[in-house]
């Protein structure tokens, strides 16, 4: 792997900034910072350290913060609204609404109902203790209700001055379009990395024909990608990567993908970076319209992170990546169960 055209990875004085958008433009930190881990699915939390982290975050110039009212549920919009209470300047606050769940964490399924919509961002204005939201997201599309509807809904919650920005979640070509000729969609959220490539098929050409800007979360696989998973056994045992929603953890694929893993650490060692911080950068070299939200809710994890964007990757050590974790390499589905997916 060369060095031609490449920096190390190191805590950059100040994050660069990327614009999401052309047509409703919303500018950001290149990277953002992902919450949900801090209430639900990847363990147990610690509020304490998590907003000891977004404090970091922030510190460090990470202004993008990614929330949803379904993580907790509903806890992880009060944990952000706390560690940002007095910080709000500067700060770019992103939540979804559209994965209706009980305050016992039941899923009661997807809703994008007009009448849903505004109760929902009423609701992630409380929590959240602000008077707007910057980006508002659909988190899944709901097949049931006009996406026309849908984005009509939102598109009020900007005239009302509750919404700033729009965007959707794992919405396909055909619904990004329809949502966009009813209000201009800044940012699209979906699942991008190494490991997850399927955006550059369709979504990805559509988004830039239509200048809408791409949010990947999951940027390092879901950790996968850090190296500092080697078993299930370095999981807690809540950690829902240990399910089989998460079929490329389990089993003989665990095993595959774990081999490819190696493969990026080698890369990673040659250049003196984390395999994280290789693969973040990866990301963030497909384009400037492209903002990462790897999440974390430790502060060690969050300054890797943020290494990474100092990191340059020439043209030669992007070949090398691609060569070494083929598209089509990576085993098992990103999800078990791909029916709440807009395709």
């Amino acid at each position: 792997m060369t060095n031609e055209n490449t920096t190390h990875g190191s805590t950059p004085s100040e994050l660069a900034a990327r614009t999401l958008g052309t047509v409703a433009p919303l500018t950001v930190s290149c990277l953002g910072l992902g919450c949900m881990g801090m209430s639900e699915f990847y363990g147990t939390g610690d509020e304490k350290e998590a907003v000891t982290t977004i404090h970091r975050a922030i510190e460090l110039g990470v202004t993008f913060l990614d929330t949803a009212d379904m993580y907790g549920p509903f806890t992880n919009e009060k944990l952000v609204g706390r560690a940002i209470a007095g910080r709000r300047d500067g700060i770019v606050l992103a939540t979804k609404f559209g994965n209706e769940r009980a305050e016992d964490g039941t899923r009661l399924g997807i809703n994008g109902r007009p009448e849903y919509v505004r109760a929902a961002a009423d609701a992630s204005l409380r929590r959240l203790g602000v008077d707007h939201i910057d980006l508002y997201y659909q988190h899944r599309v709901d097949k049931t209700v006009p996406i026309e509807e849908t984005v009509g809904a939102m598109a009020e919650l900007v005239t009302a001055g509750k919404v700033r920005y729009l965007g959707l979640s794992e919405a396909s070509p055909e619904t990004i379009r329809r949502a966009h000729a009813v209000h201009p969609i800044t940012a699209l959220q979906t699942e991008y990395s190494l490991f997850t490539r399927d955006v550059e098929d369709e979504i990805l050409p559509t988004l830039r024909e239509l200048g809408i800007g791409l949010v990947p979360y999951s940027p390092l696989g879901r950790g996968i990608l850090t190296g500092a998973i080697a078993s299930p056994d370095d999981l807690d045992a809540d950690d829902s990567r240990r399910s089989a929603y998460f079929p490329r953890f389990q089993g003989e694929a665990l095993e595959v993908n774990l081999a490819l893993v190696a493969r990026v650490r080698d890369l990673a060692t040659d250049k003196g970076v984390t395999p994280g911080q290789l693969a973040l950068a990866w990301v963030l070299a497909q384009g400037e319209d492209i903002v990462p939200i790897p999440g974390t809710k430790r502060v060690r994890y969050l300054e890797e992170n943020v290494g990474a964007a100092g990191l340059r990757l020439g043209a030669a050590d992007l070949a090398a990546l691609e060569a070494a974790v083929p598209r089509d390499a990576v085993a098992g589905a990103r999800y078990g169960d791909m029916s709440t997916i807009d395709s």
